[in-house]
């Protein structure tokens, strides 16, 4: 077993204790974690976002900080801020939540342009300028963002340079009956939550993401790759298409479920099995089609069919 391999199962096995029947969700979490991508949960309340955050952190050993964005935030309440110091005559610099491993950034919708635009450097290059002072931020550095994708009154949408920071979009949904009676009777007692252990050091973790980039892709998927891209930006029915980091995200997420699943290798159904988590939030859909209600989702699954999968011919499959 591959020391990714090793790492996933034993986060997502932790991880389903507390959020259970979603093994595909918390895979993709586990997905932006390898890659060192960002998150974006959009979902509506009391499906278990929070807590996959925080069951995450706890897997992994990760310092945790959650940010409860309002219209009323500042851009220094995420970052930090310079304080006097009398004593000492010099300015302190006190780090915002920001400053922490796994960060959950509840509901970011809610907060102003300028505050959501505090996460862009953070999120991009790992650090955060406060006061013309650089502070790097630590290694693993997750962001996970959610937001109610049904309650627009007081929110601000994000624009296309927030969602494109996102690596993942991912949908938790509502558990099964079956699931949800499990659910009631893993909380009889206690949250299952507070008798987490963590299963992953940091430093496994950083290994398996180093590995991770060693994960071959063939010239032919890398064509296939892009045609998905190139084809989201031509369709007729979108206004924007994906950017080149769409692309690169979708790599880079492929090479990371290649490695979970025990191959040293990508083949065309591990960039099927990606394209809408990391494509559709980064495509606008045009006048239009939003009037016949055309998702992005759906445009993803049309692009699809249109692209030619490589290695396929007339009777014969991929290998």
């Amino acid at each position: 077993m591959t020391i990714v391999q090793s790492v996933a199962e034993r986060i997502i096995d932790n991880v389903s204790q507390v959020i259970v029947g979603k093994r595909n969700e918390i895979r993709l979490t586990v997905l932006g974690l390898l890659c060192q991508g960002h998150l974006l949960i959009e979902d509506v309340p009391g499906v278990g976002k929070t807590m996959l955050a925080r069951a995450l952190a706890k897997s992994i050993g990760a310092s945790f900080k959650r940010i409860q964005f309002t219209p009323d935030m500042l851009p220094s309440d995420v970052t930090g801020v310079s304080v006097y110091n009398q004593r000492t005559q010099e300015f302190e610099f006190r780090p915002g939540p920001i400053m922490a491993q796994i960060v959950l950034t509840d509901e970011i919708n809610r907060a102003t342009p300028k505050t959501q635009a505090a996460l862009l450097e953070a999120m991009e290059e790992k650090q955060v300028t406060v006061d013309g002072e650089t502070y790097e931020l630590g290694n693993p550095f997750l962001v996970i963002a959610t937001q109610n994708p049904i309650e627009y009154e007081g929110t601000f949408p994000l624009p296309e340079a927030q969602l494109d920071r996102f690596m993942l979009r991912i949908r938790l949904g509502y558990p099964t009956p079956q699931e949800e009676i499990a659910m009631l009777d893993s909380q009889q007692y206690q949250h299952p939550l507070h008798a987490l252990q963590q299963v992953v050091s940091v430093q496994e973790l950083l290994a398996a993401q180093d590995a991770v980039r060693e994960i071959y892709l063939s010239s032919e998927v890398k064509s296939y790759i892009v045609g998905l891209v190139t084809a989201s930006r031509q369709h007729q029915d979108v206004y924007l298409g994906a950017s080149p980091r769409g692309a690169l995200a979708l790599y880079r997420t492929a090479q990371a479920r290649a490695a979970i699943v025990g191959r040293d290798f990508v083949i065309p159904d591990d960039i099927k099995a990606l394209a809408d988590s990391t494509l559709a939030h980064r495509i606008i859909v045009g006048p239009n089609a939003r009037i016949k209600d055309i998702s992005a989702s759906s445009i993803v699954q049309n692009i699809m069919t249109m692209v030619r999968v490589p290695g396929a011919t007339v009777g014969q499959r991929f290998q």
